[in-house]
C-alpha cells in the first residue's frame, strides 16, 4: 500500500509519499502559515505527486473519542471539528488539510492518526485532574498527553539502537521542537507526560508558556484583559519568545554565545523547566535507564542534549561531549561509564503514521 503521510505541525507541514516497504518515494517541508493558504499550497504539493492508495493525516487532539487510527467519514470529520478549542494551534491545519485532500483525491481513503493516542493508556493518577467530578465526566477534562505519532516511533527505534526490547526498559523521551513535552515509558507503556488536556501545559516552548498558576489568566480576565488576548498570548507570545524576543533556538544560543545576558536568561529558564521536569519523569518510573532525544531541538542542538543530561547527572545521565557533537541521525551519544544511556532519534512521525493507515484500513 502506497501512503502519503501528511503532517501538519505548528510551524511546517511536512508531505512523504511512502511505498509498501516505507521506501521514500518523494517529500516536501512547506513553511507553516494562515491555515487557507497552507490549504491551497497544499493543493498545489499533491498535485505533484503520484497518486497514493491511501492517506494519513497528523491530528494533534483525538479527545476522549479516537484513541486509535481512525478512517475518516463524514461523522467523523464533524465530530474531529469539535476538537478545534482544545488545540486551536494545530487543530485547524489538519482540517484544512483535511478538506484539501478530500477534495483534491476524492476516492482515497483517508485515516486520521492521533498524537494523543499514545498516552490513551497513561495511568488513571497520571491522566485526572483534582478539579469537581462533573467537570470530568461532563467535559472530559484529563490530561491527554501529546507528540504521541513521535514517541511511538522514538521508542522502537530506540529499542533497535539499543539491540533490546523496549518494554524492559525505562525511558524519558524528550520530544524538543516549536512544541515540546517530556514522556515516562516503562514496561512499553506511558507513565506519564507533561503536556495535559492541551498542548499548552509542561515545558517553556517556542511561543508557549509551559506550565502556569491557573490564577494568572483568572486574574487577567478579572481585570480585563480580553479573553482572546490571554488565549493568543498563551499560545503565540509566550515562551522562549515572551523571554528573549523569538522562539528560535539557534537565533538564542548564537546571542547567549555573544554575552547576550537576555538570551542566557531564556535558555536558564529552559533548561530549569526541563531539568525538574524530567526528573519527575523519571521519579514516576522509579528511575531511569534512558534517555531520548527527538525533535528540532532534540536532534539538532547538541548543547541542549550536553545541558540536560548534566543536569541529569545525579541520575547517572553523562554524554561523550565529542558523540554528541558529531551525532548526526540516529546516534547513541552516552558517556563511558554512564548508568543512563542517552539516544538520538531523527523524528519519523511519517513512519508511525502510515503504519496506522494500514492498521486501520487491514
Amino acid at each position: 500500500m502506497r501512503v502519503l503521510t501528511v503532517n501538519p505541525g505548528s510551524s511546517s507541514l511536512k508531505l512523504s509519499l511512502l511505498d509498501h516497504d516505507d521506501t521514500i518515494l518523494n517529500t516536501l517541508d512547506l513553511d507553516s502559515g494562515p491555515a487557507g493558504r497552507e490549504a491551497e499550497r497544499l493543493a498545489a504539493a499533491v498535485a505533484r505527486i503520484p497518486a497514493p492508495d491511501a492517506i494519513g493525516l497528523r491530528f494533534v487532539h483525538g479527545g476522549r473519542d479516537f484513541t486509535h487510527p481512525a478512517v475518516v467519514d463524514d461523522e467523523v470529520a464533524k465530530r474531529l471539528h469539535t476538537l478545534i478549542d482544545l488545540a486551536p494551534l494545530h487543530q485547524p491545519q489538519s482540517l484544512y488539510a483535511l478538506g484539501e485532500l478530500r477534495r483534491a483525491m476524492p476516492g482515497v481513503p483517508v485515516v486520521a492518526c492521533f498524537d494523543t493516542a499514545f498516552h490513551a493508556g497513561l495511568p488513571e493518577a497520571a491522566a485526572a485532574y483534582a478539579v469537581p467530578v462533573e467537570w470530568r465526566e461532563r467535559h472530559g477534562l484529563r490530561r491527554y498527553g501529546f507528540h504521541g505519532l513521535s514517541y511511538g516511533y522514538a521508542l522502537r527505534r530506540a529499542g533497535e539502537l539499543l539491540g533490546t526490547d523496549p518494554a524492559g526498559l525505562r525511558f524519558v523521551l524528550f520530544h524538543l521542537g516549536s512544541g515540546a513535552s517530556l514522556a515516562a515509558v516503562a514496561g512499553g507503556r506511558p507513565v506519564d507526560t507533561t503536556m495535559g488536556f492541551t498542548p499548552l501545559e509542561g515545558l517553556v516552548m517556542a511561543t508557549r508558556a509551559g506550565n502556569l498558576d491557573p490564577g494568572i489568566p483568572l486574574w487577567l480576565c478579572k481585570h480585563g484583559v480580553p479573553e482572546g488576548e490571554i488565549s493568543d498570548a498563551l499560545e503565540h507570545r509566550s515562551g522562549l519568545r515572551a523571554l528573549a524576543g523569538t522562539g528560535d533556538m539557534r537565533e538564542i544560543r548564537d546571542r547567549a554565545g555573544k554575552g547576550d545576558e537576555v538570551a542566557a536568561f531564556a535558555l536558564d529558564v529552559y533548561h530549569h523547566r526541563l531539568r525538574g521536569s524530567a526528573a519527575a519523569m523519571a521519579a514516576a518510573m522509579g528511575g531511569v535507564d534512558a534517555l531520548v532525544f527527538t525533535g528540532g531541538v532534540g536532534e539538532h542542538d547538541a548543547a541542549v542534549r550536553e545541558r540536560a543530561a548534566a543536569d541529569l547527572a545525579f541520575l547517572g545521565a553523562a554524554v561523550d561531549t565529542a558523540a554528541n557533537a558529531a551525532a548526526r541521525g540516529d546516534a547513541e551519544v552516552t558517556a563511558p561509564g554512564a548508568a543512563v544511556r542517552t539516544l538520538v532519534v531523527t523524528a519519523r512521525e511519517d513512519l508511525e503514521i502510515a503504519a496506522g493507515v494500514r492498521a486501520a484500513l487491514a
